[in-house]
């Protein structure tokens, strides 16, 4: 069987059409579309058509704008780190965490310095989780400490060292001028020098967190978006289960 390339799906598979969506400090006008076109056009698309635009105020629009490309990806150029432990489900990881380890993991959670968001935090730790999947607080097996946004690194080590906590779980959602790898790498910078980071798992998320982001980072583990409380609670579990096992 013949290998095959991956192309955008627009209309009809392989048709390369692609969707953008930009800013640019331009008028709302025929100007700032024939801008945004000649953009598009110098990165080497075809056929394209500027179908919607927005006036931002203070000189800049916001255009949509539609597409076509020639380039693919070979699937065999593809790699990617990723976090491989299996996943179970809340009743299961319960059970695991009973059988291999014979007591409740403590986690510490928040959304560190500035950040305010903490909607990804809120979805792994509290009790009601996201999209049917429950947070760790409903799971027998873990004590849940959600300390909330803007908490400073300090507080959530100190938080974590009093609970002599098994984990620390750091959300970042704001990511203006890469201020999350700036807030990731303090926090670890911290960590260590208080000779805390091999005592207890460091696991942080967020949007344009990877899991290869992560471990350069110095983490144990990054999670992305679509992620929920068992991707999470799993990996913890059976990290801590092979730790104490070793």
């Amino acid at each position: 069987m013949k290998d095959v390339i991956i192309r955008p799906y627009g209309d009809t598979s392989n048709d390369g059409k692609m969707q953008f969506s930009f800013t640019l400090p331009v008028p709302a006008d025929e100007y700032g579309k024939e801008a945004a076109r000649l953009l598009l056009k110098q990165i080497g698309l075809e056929d394209i058509e500027v179908c919607g635009m927005r006036d931002m105020n203070e000189g800049f629009t916001h255009f949509i704008a539609y597409a076509v490309t020639d380039k693919g990806v070979d699937p065999k150029d593809i790699k990617v780190k990723v976090v491989d432990t299996p996943v179970m489900d809340m009743e299961a990881t319960d059970a695991y965490i009973k059988e291999h380890l014979g007591r409740k993991i403590t986690v510490v959670g928040a959304c560190i310095e500035s950040d305010a968001h903490t909607v990804g935090i809120d979805a792994i730790m509290n009790m009601k989780g996201y999209r049917g999947r429950f947070g760790l607080e409903r799971y027998k097996g873990f004590v849940a400490i959600n300390m909330g946004a803007q908490v400073l690194s300090e507080d959530l080590l100190n938080k974590a060292r009093e609970v002599n906590a098994d984990a620390i779980l750091v959300s970042q959602v704001v990511t203006q001028k890469n201020i999350h790898v700036k807030n990731l790498t303090r926090l670890i910078e911290l960590a260590e020098a208080e000779r805390l980071r091999d005592k207890m798992l460091f696991i942080c998320g967020g949007p344009r967190i990877s899991h290869e982001l992560a471990i350069e980072l110095g983490y144990d583990a990054g999670f992305s978006t679509g992620t929920y409380a068992t991707d999470v609670g799993s990996f913890i579990a059976i990290t801590l289960a092979a730790r104490q096992n070793r």
